[in-house]
């Protein structure tokens, strides 16, 4: 006997039961609010509606699917009857309770499913129902204790998963500032994006379950350099046809934009990567930071060592090394398990986006685990060498001489202590900086510190360990002389730049010292924009006092034309004519400029509109041209550009928008003013939107 089609059970609707699962899944914040958007390893439910009551022997089955052409073998298509029972591994449906013609289902993802969006069916003997454009998102799940990333502490899980805005932090050792950043993870098309990303990763739906490939695959897919992914690095000084990287002021613009173009946009540096993959981390459900290192070392020939060059005049030889020691860099921390490695080596895991070296032929940098730094196991998976270098390598600076007409190297000093400083992210609930730099290595000088090097450098290959164990330091000196510089260490822009190099001689015996000082104008990531100026002079006195001073036109020129934030570098070299000694010493200027203010009030109602207001007063002494405020507030309104012109000495300028928000909850609006000469100044202030 065969059913007659007539009488087999139809699907007439599916209900998402968005609501309800969201609140469930932590994901009501996502702004397709008309898809299902699920954690895995954790139930969600459906309300199938049939033409009919449902019978014992009608077989229903639900279907999801991914891709063009989605086939059970490959784990593109899920079927799951509602009569086959429970299974923890696999995905599973069964009926929770009928009533009528409506059926409540519940369906079970294993911990481990393929994140991905996935399409909904239902089938009913020969009947497939395809209801449009009801989509499943299936997220990573650090709520759940079988997920790979599963972080138990509810506070981090909001700080790290949830929190949609926080702080990345720039400058220098000397000057610590943090940037405010917007992160966006649940913004219009961001979500989307991140999907989009994952298809073109090529990533087979099988290793889309393990966090630390999708992580790994996002870092090359964040910056354009192998496969067209989202941002494009620009390191020149020059931004033409594109926004500038000191003016974004969070990732949702960016991926919206590519989202919609599917074309690199223009231009990134190390923070924009680190903030983009922040947001595309958290939206999928992995625990993320963005984490920053000051006095950050690029070793370019993975010998644990930077090698800095100086001239006669103590200035900084761009094109002598492709090593470089970056004022700071930014990159990522994710939190996850590391089944892939032998024991002791889960948590947080260093990731970086930032398009610096080739790691198996494509620009991607981890995950690598923090654990394995620290300890210098640097044998590990992924690029385990290259960030032990960034936070632990010795810094070797060289003069470089004119001998009868060759050139001379003569090793100025080895520092063991000088790279990896203040390592820095947003605190855990709190609008300030924690310093995490003990998660990376253990304490300068330290015996596990240097037992680490030690065993970091056994890992290298035979000629860059030969380098490694070569460049012993430098005995400590004998005639007791000291160096220092007086003046102001933060410099208001505009200004005269005037400072003291102080040499003191404590010895019991005189000694002749010759003495060079210079001044440079330096990038974040080192590189000499311009020589502002040296000083050169054979001293014996004691205690001697030499003036460096620089006019403001020697920098202004310069600080016009590169459209990045720049800083002053002074070296000092002195050389003990009687001992043959060298003592070197380097300092670092930034300049300061005066606060971008913004005033609203402490509370709005949702979609009710409010005024905020950005003043600024221009307190140098020169003026700023081209000035545009870029201002973006979550779930209040899109990025907007207003142009301020020129702002003269003195002026004041006041800029108002009408803000209509749509989303309750402690919301931010972030601006930043650039110019001709000031590149970012930031501002913040946080609202709170209710019902």
């Amino acid at each position: 006997w065969r059913q007659d089609d007539s009488s087999s059970l139809k699907t007439l609707a599916v209900d998402l039961l968005q609501k309800q699962n969201a609140c469930l899944h932590h994901t009501e914040e996502y702004h397709e609010n008309t898809s299902l958007i699920v954690r895995r390893g954790q139930v969600f439910q459906l309300k199938l509606t049939f033409d009919r009551e449902l019978k014992d022997n009608d077989k229903v089955v639900v279907q999801l699917s991914v891709g063009e052409n989605p086939m059970e073998s490959n784990e593109t298509l899920l079927s799951m009857n509602l009569r086959s029972g429970q299974d923890s591994r696999r995905w599973c449906a069964n009926i929770s309770n009928t009533s009528g013609k409506e059926c409540l289902v519940a369906v079970t993802s294993p911990a481990d499913a393929a994140v991905g969006k996935y399409f909904l069916s239902v089938k009913t003997g020969p009947h497939i129902y395809n209801p449009g454009n009801k989509v499943v998102y299936v997220l990573f799940n650090p709520w759940c204790e079988a997920d790979t990333v599963f972080m138990p502490n509810d506070t981090e899980r909001l700080e790290y998963v949830l929190s949609d805005t926080g702080y990345i932090y720039v400058g220098s050792i000397q000057n610590i500032v943090g940037r405010p950043w917007n992160f966006g993870q649940f913004e219009e098309d961001v979500l989307d994006s991140c999907m989009y990303l994952l298809d073109k990763s090529k990533l087979k739906q099988k290793v889309r379950k393990d966090p630390v490939i999708v992580s790994r695959a996002m870092s090359a897919l964040v910056n354009s350099n192998d496969d067209s992914g989202v941002l494009f690095g620009n390191w020149s000084g020059t931004y033409t046809g594109g926004t500038s990287p000191v003016a974004w002021t969070g990732s949702a613009p960016i991926l919206q934009k590519y989202y919609k173009t599917k074309k690199p946009i223009c231009f990134g540096q190390c923070w924009v990567f680190s903030g983009l993959l922040t947001t595309a981390m958290r939206c999928l459900g992995i625990p993320a930071r963005s984490v920053t290192n000051f006095a950050s070392a690029h070793d370019t020939e993975e010998n644990l060592k930077v090698d800095i060059y100086l001239n006669e005049k103590g200035e900084k030889l761009n094109d002598m090394t492709s090593d470089s020691v970056w004022n700071f860099h930014v990159w990522n921390d994710v939190w996850m398990k590391r089944p892939d490695l032998p024991q002791g080596f889960d948590g947080w895991q260093a990731v970086d986006a930032t398009p610096q070296e080739i790691s198996q032929g494509v620009y991607q940098c981890g995950p690598c685990p923090l654990k394995a730094i620290r300890s210098g196991e640097v044998y590990l998976l992924y690029d385990s060498k290259f960030v032990f270098a960034e936070v632990n390598a010795d810094r070797v600076f060289w003069q470089v001489k004119n001998v009868n007409g060759k050139q001379k190297l003569v090793k100025l000093r080895e520092e063991t202590k000088a790279i990896g400083k203040s390592i820095s992210t947003k605190a855990v609930g709190k609008n300030r900086r924690e310093d995490i730099t003990t998660q990376y290595k253990f304490p300068e000088g330290s015996p596990e510190e240097r037992k680490a090097v030690e065993k970091a450098c056994s890992y290298l290959n035979s000629s860059n360990l030969a380098v490694c164990e070569s460049t012993t330091p430098l005995p400590p000196l004998q005639a007791g002389i000291q160096l220092d510089v007086e003046g102001e260490k933060v410099l208001w822009l505009g200004n005269p730049i005037n400072l003291n190099i102080m040499v003191q001689n404590s010895s019991a015996g005189a000694c002749t010292i010759n003495l060079v000082a210079s001044c440079q104008l330096q990038s974040y990531t080192g590189k000499v924009e311009a020589n502002l100026g040296s000083i050169k002079q054979t001293v014996q006195t004691k205690v001697i006092q030499l003036p460096l001073n620089i006019a403001a036109d020697a920098y202004m020129k310069t600080i016009t034309s590169v459209e990045d934030e720049l800083l002053i570098k002074v070296n000092i070299i002195a050389e003990i004519q009687e001992t043959n000694e060298k003592l070197t010493d380097e300092l670092t200027l930034t300049f300061q400029y005066p606060p971008l203010k913004m005033e609203m009030p402490e509370t709005a109602k949702i979609n009710e509109d409010f005024t905020c207001s950005f003043i600024f007063k221009n307190t140098l002494s020169i003026p700023l041209e081209k000035c545009k405020l870029h201002v973006e507030g979550l779930g209040i309104f899109k990025m907007e550009t207003i142009d301020q012109g020129d702002i003269m000495p003195g002026r004041i300028i006041k800029s108002q928008i009408i803000c209509a928000p749509n989303k309750t909850g402690e919301k931010k609006i972030v601006a930043k003013l650039t110019s001709n000469q000031v590149k970012g100044i930031s501002g913040e202030k946080t609202i709170t939107i209710t019902a």
